[in-house]
C-alpha cells in the first residue's frame, strides 16, 4: 500500500497533459515520416527513464511473407517497432500497449480554423487529431513508467511497454512486435473506452468491389449501361447481408444496434462528363462476428452478390478483393483475472466499478489475443470522437486511467 501510495502521488497531471499535448502536435499520420519521429521519441523517453530499450527497423519484406500477415492500406516506405522492459525476473507480468498512428484530418474546413495537430487545451479537454485515438492512451502509458520512476518503486516482475505504429491500417505494427518475441502474461491496450472495459473486437475486413458497366456516349446513353445504376442492387444486398449478420449479436454487445457493421467508404466510377461509366470500383470495410472465421466472412459478402437476381450482373458478375487491413475478432479468455484486477484498480480510483462490454471495430487485441497474450482494452476518451474532425479528450479521464493502470502495473507486476 505505500508502493501504491507514493506512484499515485508521484503521478504528475500536469507533465502528463503537456506531454498529450507533446503527442498530439507531431503529425504522425499512418505511413509517414512523422510516425517514425514519434516512435523515435517515445524510444527516447523509454531510455531515459532506464528502460531496457528495443528499437528495430521494420522488415517489411519478411513481415508480408509471414503467416497471418494483418495486411496495409497506408503507402510506407518505413516502419519502426519500440518497446521498453523495466527491471524484473522472468515474462512480463503485464503489456501496456499504445499505438503512435493517427489517420488524416480529413477536410481541413471541418475543424473550423483550428490546427488539427495545434493540442488546443481547455480547462477540462485537450482538441486535436489523435488527441483520443489513441496518444491520451500512449500518454498514459509513459506516465506510469514515469511515476514509478519518481517514486523510485522498482517491480518484482517486468512491466514491458509496447510503442507500435500502423494500427489504423491493419495492425502492422503489433504483428511485428509480436513477431520480434515481444510478449506477455497478459496485456491492456488502452484505446478510448469511456471508462469501460473492452474484453472482446469484433473483427474488420476491407474488401473491393469491381462493378462493370458497358461504356457509350452520353448522348445515346441507351446504347450502354450505367456502372452507377448496376451499382444500386449491389448495395442492397450489402445492407440485407448486414441485417442478416447482426440478427443475434449476443449478450457482450447489448445496447449496440449495429456490432457488425458492413460499410461502403469510398465509391468511383467513370472517366469523362459525356460518358456511360464503365466500371465502378467502391471499397469498405464488413464486420466479422466474434468467434467468426474470417474466410467464412468473406466467403458471406462474396455468396451474397454472386446470388444477385439481376440480369446484368448474372452475365457481369461483381468482383471482391481484399487489399489492406484484415482485422480478425478477438477476445479475453472467459474468467481470465486480467480482467477483474483491472476492474478492482479502476474502482479505486474512480469509486465505481467500469461496465464491461464489447466494441464494433477491429484492433490490435485480436493479434495479442492470437498470440496467446490474454488483451483487454482501457484507456481514455469516447471512441465517437475518434477520426472525427476537431478531436479531443477529456483531461479527467486521462488522469483517471493513469491512475488506475499505476495500480493495476503494482498489482501484477509485485514490488521489490
Amino acid at each position: 500500500m505505500d508502493a501504491e501510495a507514493r506512484v499515485l502521488d508521484a503521478i504528475d497531471e500536469a507533465a502528463t497533459v503537456n506531454l498529450l499535448a507533446d503527442l498530439v502536435r507531431v503529425p504522425s499520420v499512418t505511413g509517414t515520416d512523422a510516425e517514425s519521429d514519434l516512435q523515435d521519441r517515445c524510444a527516447r523517453m523509454l531510455t531515459e527513464w532506464d528502460l531496457d530499450v528495443d528499437m528495430w527497423k521494420l522488415d517489411l519484406d519478411d513481415l508480408r511473407s509471414r503467416e497471418g500477415f494483418p495486411g496495409m492500406e497506408a503507402e510506407r516506405a518505413e516502419g519502426y517497432g519500440v518497446v521498453g522492459v523495466t527491471e524484473g525476473e522472468g515474462t512480463p507480468a503485464l503489456i501496456l500497449q499504445g499505438h503512435a498512428d493517427v489517420v488524416p484530418i480529413g477536410d481541413p474546413g471541418k475543424w473550423e480554423g483550428q490546427d488539427p495537430f495545434g493540442a488546443r487545451l481547455t480547462a477540462t479537454t485537450l482538441h486535436g487529431r489523435g488527441a483520443c485515438d489513441m496518444k491520451a492512451g500512449l500518454a498514459a502509458n509513459l506516465a506510469v513508467v514515469r511515476a514509478l520512476r519518481a517514486a523510485g518503486v522498482r517491480l518484482a516482475r517486468p512491466l514491458a511497454v509496447h510503442c507500435v505504429v500502423s494500427e489504423e491500417d491493419g495492425g502492422l505494427g503489433a504483428f511485428a512486435t509480436l513477431a520480434r518475441g515481444h510478449t506477455g502474461e497478459a496485456a491492456v491496450i488502452t484505446e478510448p473506452t469511456s471508462g469501460k472495459l473492452i474484453t472482446a473486437n469484433a473483427g474488420a475486413l476491407t474488401f473491393r468491389l469491381e462493378v462493370a458497366g458497358r461504356a457509350a456516349h452520353g448522348a445515346t446513353r441507351y446504347e450502354g449501361v450505367n456502372a452507377v445504376e448496376a451499382f444500386v442492387p449491389v448495395l442492397q444486398a450489402v445492407r440485407r447481408l448486414e441485417r442478416e449478420r447482426n440478427a443475434a449479436p449476443g449478450p457482450l454487445f447489448e445496447g449496440n444496434p449495429l456490432p457488425y457493421p458492413i460499410e461502403i467508404g469510398t465509391v468511383r466510377a467513370g472517366d469523362w462528363a459525356s460518358t456511360v461509366p464503365d466500371l465502378l470500383v467502391a471499397e469498405g470495410r464488413l464486420g466479422v462476428r466474434l468467434g467468426e472465421d474470417p474466410a467464412a466472412a468473406r466467403v458471406a459478402l462474396e455468396n451474397a452478390l454472386a446470388e444477385l437476381d439481376d440480369p446484368w450482373l448474372r452475365d457481369n458478375p461483381v468482383r471482391v478483393t481484399w487489399p489492406g487491413g484484415q482485422f480478425a475478432s478477438g477476445r479475453l479468455p472467459e474468467g481470465h483475472p486480467l480482467a477483474e484486477e483491472a476492474a478492482r484498480a479502476v474502482a479505486d480510483v474512480t469509486g465505481t466499478p467500469p461496465g464491461r462490454t464489447a466494441a464494433p471495430y477491429g484492433s490490435d487485441l485480436r493479434l495479442y489475443a492470437a498470440a496467446g497474450v490474454p488483451t483487454l482494452h482501457y484507456g481514455p476518451g469516447d471512441v465517437r470522437f475518434a477520426h472525427a474532425p476537431r478531436e479531443q479528450v477529456e483531461l479527467r479521464e486521462v488522469r483517471d486511467v493513469t491512475r488506475a493502470l499505476a495500480l493495476l502495473v503494482l498489482r501484477r507486476c509485485g514490488v521489490r
